[in-house]
């Protein structure tokens, strides 16, 4: 194993891995530029809205990159990575209503306008400082990462694998969408956090902060991948590989296995936290419906369509499935779920290493075997 890791350490980024740096580096420059430079009439300019649902296909790709590091590299099926996502977008929505002030509705400086709406006479005291920035960007790494640690240390330390691990993630989250509905959480309740007026005193509406917001987004796709990459061809990524393989073989051999899957574990809630935050201020909303079991295995569809095992094979799956949910959705509502649940079924079966199965086919086996698409 240590010959294996010494050369990992030095693994450059495989083709895939570099186009798709390539076209999102790309696309950072490029979009924005077609939005605010070249005029309407422009066959190359690229409407507000375009960028905005390009803005969240490129967050979705994050967090798909974030349950691929867990799923494809340490064998952890999560189906409740839904919850730190939508941790992340509530620290920054909670941000995002403090700095509205007096703006909303009922002219409150203190308080959103749901408290003032359901009489709370003060703002709660976990809302407490996010009225600053840095301090909202602390929380969305550390709330899910937190969350992320104390469910991790528990549940490894139990030893708890396969799919009972993947029932209790998924039963976090139901457990947290329900918690989020109620109301005296102080979390907005059915309706969540909206109406959003601004971002570090840029109009969230505005095509210069949309644009800003996508380019965020694409430079945290960014360095959420090669922070993957770089954690996977280490070696503590072959480490995790093991694991992923050989769980009881890897702890026979002295290894702490559980100490490894944690810290994969909070790494990748919080890329999740951090996907979050940036999805928040450009759909305009963020409510308990995103805590809901279904998105968490939405999710695991975008990885496993693109290629787990692979990080930019998620990533790619993430948009290719995302696009086609905007197709059908819009063309053909009553089709959509069919279509979700046949293109995984298809794939389990026709194509178990996803569609980038097919490109590393011709290119040759994986660098990390059989087992990176398999098991």
């Amino acid at each position: 194993m240590a010959g294996h890791a010494s050369r990992a350490q030095t693994a450059p980024i495989d083709l895939g891995g570099a186009l798709l740096l390539i076209a999102v580096l790309g696309a950072a420059v490029a979009v924005p530029y077609c939005n605010l430079v070249l005029p309407p009439s422009s066959p190359w300019h690229v409407e507000g809205w375009v960028v905005q649902l390009l803005g969240k296909y490129l967050c979705f790709a994050l967090l798909a990159v974030s349950v691929d590091l867990i799923w494809g590299y340490c064998g952890i099926l999560s189906l409740g990575h839904g919850a730190f996502f939508a941790l992340g977008g509530y620290a920054m929505g909670m941000h995002l209503m403090r700095e509205i002030g007096d703006r909303g509705v009922y002219g409150h400086s203190e308080l959103p306008d749901f408290m003032v709406f359901l009489n709370w006479s003060e703002l709660p005291w976990y809302w407490t400082g996010f009225d600053l920035f840095w301090l909202a960007a602390l929380m969305v790494l550390a709330v899910p990462g937190l969350l992320a640690f104390v469910f991790g240390w528990l549940a490894f330390r139990s030893r708890v694998t396969g799919v009972y691990l993947s029932i209790m993630t998924q039963a976090m989250t139901y457990a947290l969408m329900l918690a989020f509905f109620r109301n005296d959480m102080g979390f907005g309740g059915n309706n969540g956090l909206t109406d959003f007026k601004d971002l570090l005193g840029y109009d969230l509406q505005a095509d210069a902060t949309r644009a800003g917001l996508f380019a965020a987004s694409a430079l945290a796709l960014v360095f959420g991948y090669l922070a993957c990459r770089r954690l996977v061809t280490s070696t503590f990524g072959q480490v995790l590989i093991a694991i992923r393989d050989a769980e009881s073989r890897t702890r026979f051999l002295g290894y702490r296995v559980e100490h490894y899957k944690l810290v994969a574990f909070v790494v990748s809630a919080m890329l999740a936290g951090v996907a979050g935050a940036l999805y928040v201020p450009q759909v305009g909303i963020i409510n308990p419906g995103e805590f809901s079991p279904a998105n968490s295995i939405e999710i695991v569809v975008w990885v496993a369509v693109g290629g787990r095992g692979t990080l930019y094979g998620a990533a790619v799956g993430a948009v290719l499935v995302n696009y086609a949910k905007t197709y059908f959705t819009g063309a053909m509502p009553d089709v959509w779920l069919f279509f979700l649940g046949g293109l995984f079924v298809a794939v389990t079966v026709l194509l178990p290493r996803g569609l980038t199965g097919l490109f590393r086919g011709v290119r040759g086996p994986s660098a990390f075997g059989r087992g990176a698409a398999g098991g």
